[in-house]
Order: C-alpha cells, then sequence, then structure tokens
C-alpha cells in the first residue's frame, strides 16, 4: 500500500546532462529573444548613425542632441565643425563636436571652393 521512498525517487528523473538541458532551455531561449529583439536593433542603428557622422560635409542641415537646428558651414577635423545657426547674412556660426549630432535633416549642394 505504501511506496517505498527509493522506488518513488527513481521513477521519472532524466539523466545528467538532459536535466541540466532541460533545466536551462528557458534561460538560453530568453537570452536569444532579447538578442532579436534588443541587442541587434541596438548595434544597427549605432552603426547607420556612426556612418551618418562619417558622411557630414559642408551644406548638410543638421539637428544637434541638444536641440539646435543649423547648417554645416566648416568641417575643422574628424572631431569638430563649424555650425551657422543664424539667419541673414551675419549669421551665429558655433563650433560643435561631430559626436553630438543627432539628425541629418538633409543633404546640401556640394559647394565649390
Amino acid at each position: 500500500m505504501f511506496v517505498t521512498p527509493a522506488f518513488a525517487q527513481a521513477a521519472g528523473e532524466p539523466a545528467g546532462a538532459t536535466a541540466f538541458l532541460i533545466q536551462f532551455m528557458p534561460f538560453i531561449l530568453i537570452f536569444v529573444i532579447m538578442y532579436f529583439l534588443l541587442i541587434r536593433p541596438q548595434q544597427k542603428r549605432a552603426a547607420e548613425h556612426r556612418d551618418m557622422i562619417k558622411n557630414l560635409r559642408r551644406g548638410d542641415v543638421v539637428v544637434m542632441a541638444g536641440g539646435l537646428i543649423g547648417k554645416i558651414s566648416k568641417v575643422v577635423d574628424e572631431t569638430e565643425m563649424v555650425l551657422d545657426i543664424g539667419e541673414g547674412p551675419g549669421g551665429i556660426k558655433v563650433r560643435v563636436a561631430r559626436g553630438s549630432v543627432a539628425e541629418l535633416r538633409s543633404k546640401g549642394e556640394p559647394v565649390k571652393d
């Protein structure tokens, strides 16, 4: 009538490696889903932003991370550029870091020097 403890313990236990795999399968599945839904798209956006910053040139209209909108009047080097944020002939020119560009509004026409 009563089941012995030895018989009850040995009844349905899977083998060692299989039990380990079954226990960690949900964690592996969650990591794969997180990779495809969060990590991969973020890496793709970062690569596109890096390419956009690398290809900035004189005449492009950009939006800075702080919200300023202006036209690039001069590219100083790989890390800095001069942005024209004023209207009219005098204009206001500001020296900014290229890394702070958030968005490229429009590509300017190539300017002949």
